[in-house]
């Protein structure tokens, strides 16, 4: 192909579309381009991520259109589901064998607790259970398709979604070796298809799965499609929440949670020690019948899409409101100001499929750091949806009464104020005195 083209620019890029995609002259056809894609014929067993009755449709195409054995896994990620359900369900779809992994604690010690940490927030209110999520399940995946013996590993995510990008990278990230199937990618496959092929294998959906998308962990619930796709649409809150009472049916009487924090990290709720999974937990219950931690977002996904979702994360947010309120106590201005550059970044990073990027390495050190301080406890008020910080106590607070009160105080020199203001300001007086934005721009 090299030797073959001399020509233009434009002549080069037609004939690198030409050879190199031709699944661009269709939109429906689809065509395996990329290495770590599986092919028929290259193996005979594989392992397929299995999180909802639907994932039992993929079970049934795989089988049939790769001729192999399907083994299936299970992540138990503190979702409100009865795993052994999940079991049975692929068994009587035809798996080989199914597999169940507890990974609950695992996932709050190694991975929540630096989402706590890192105050996560994507985008105003989603605190990035899916995405952290899928580090968990692509860790374990890859763990249990080596103890099987397969090189091949399926999902059930779609081609315009976050998650097909989540797994696959982390997959091949943490063993080149593997190769992936996307049977709703690879076969085109529209919600209206797998409900469709639903209905033909016997797969029974309540209502609300019928219509919307919905994931959930410990962390948080996500529910996407149907109605939700378009944000000129109003929804009915309660059509969608199963965590989170609507805030008309919270309760009147405020309630109050004390959360004690060591080293950035929850350890008691309520003067009460517990393993932060059952933090999260608890917190997940009592957010939840205030109605706290629901957010409507209309968020940028990695893949260039602008999408509506609701996120119900009770419990995640009332630690990162407490936590977020406790690290700044602790903190210096300088501190909190690069803190909040950083806990972006993670965001944008944790959402992006880039946990395992060096850049995350540094910022976590970072992090890591700056919350060995972060020791405390908060009370926090929780009333018809909103999160409120009642009070704030740590030994290490920055707070000093005899400096900031407002009464009359000898520990703070007032006759030094008027000099620290004439230095302070130098550079602004100077400045504005030797070119005048004002009378430039025409303002005031």
């Amino acid at each position: 192909y090299q030797r073959r083209v001399h020509g233009t620019l434009s002549e080069c890029l037609f004939f690198f579309v030409a050879f190199s995609f031709p699944f661009m002259a269709s939109a429906t056809e689809y065509h395996k381009v990329a290495a770590h894609e599986a092919h028929k014929g290259q193996f005979d067993k594989c392992l397929l991520l299995y999180f909802s009755p639907l994932d039992g449709v993929k079970l049934k195409l795989i089988k049939e259109k790769y001729e192999c054995d399907v083994y299936t896994l299970t992540v138990d990620l503190g979702q409100n589901d009865d795993m052994g359900n999940f079991k049975k369900h692929a068994l009587e779809m035809g798996a080989k064998d199914a597999f169940v992994v507890d990974a609950k604690d695992e996932f709050a010690e190694v991975l929540l607790s630096e989402a706590i940490k890192a105050n996560a927030d994507y985008q105003g209110g989603y605190t990035l259970s899916c995405p952290l999520g899928a580090v968990m399940v692509a860790k374990i995946a890859v763990r249990t398709a080596a103890e099987i013996g397969t090189t091949v590993i399926a999902h059930g995510c779609t081609g315009k979604g976050n998650d097909q990008v989540r797994i696959e990278g982390y997959v091949t990230t943490l063993n080149p070796g593997i190769k992936l199937l996307a049977p709703v990618r690879e076969w085109n496959l529209g919600r209206e298809d797998e409900l469709e092929l639903a209905k033909k294998h016997g797969v029974t959906l309540s209502t609300k799965e019928a219509t919307y998308s919905s994931y959930e962990n410990m962390w948080g619930r996500t529910v996407e499609g149907g109605p939700l796709e378009n944000p000129a649409e109003i929804v009915s809150t309660e059509e969608v929440l199963s965590w989170c009472v609507p805030i008309k049916r919270a309760p009147a009487q405020r309630e109050d949670v004390s959360i004690e924090f060591h080293l950035g990290i929850p350890v008691k709720v309520n003067g009460v020690a517990k393993k932060l999974s059952e933090i999260i937990k608890e917190l997940n219950v009592i957010g939840g019948r205030n109605g706290v931690g629901v957010f409507h977002l209309w968020e940028d996904r990695i893949v260039g899409l602008k999408t509506k979702g609701v996120y119900e994360n009770p419990g995640a947010s009332i630690l990162i409101a407490a936590h977020q309120r406790l690290e700044r106590l602790v903190s210096t201005r300088e501190e909190n100001e690069l803190k909040t550059f950083f806990d972006t970044k993670w965001a944008y990073l944790t959402y992006a499929s880039k946990w395992y990027d060096p850049v995350m390495y540094h910022i976590h050190a970072f992090t890591n750091s700056q919350n060995k301080k972060v020791t405390g406890t908060v009370n926090v008020q929780l009333h018809k949806g909103n999160i409120q910080i009642g009070s704030l106590k740590s030994v290490n607070s920055l707070f000093n009464e005899n400096l900031a009160t407002f009464n009359k105080s000898a520990m703070f020199n007032q006759n030094a104020s008027a000099g620290f203001i004439e230095i302070y300001n130098l550079a602004q007086k100077t400045a504005y005195n030797v070119f005048n934005y004002e009378a430039e721009l025409g303002m005031n």
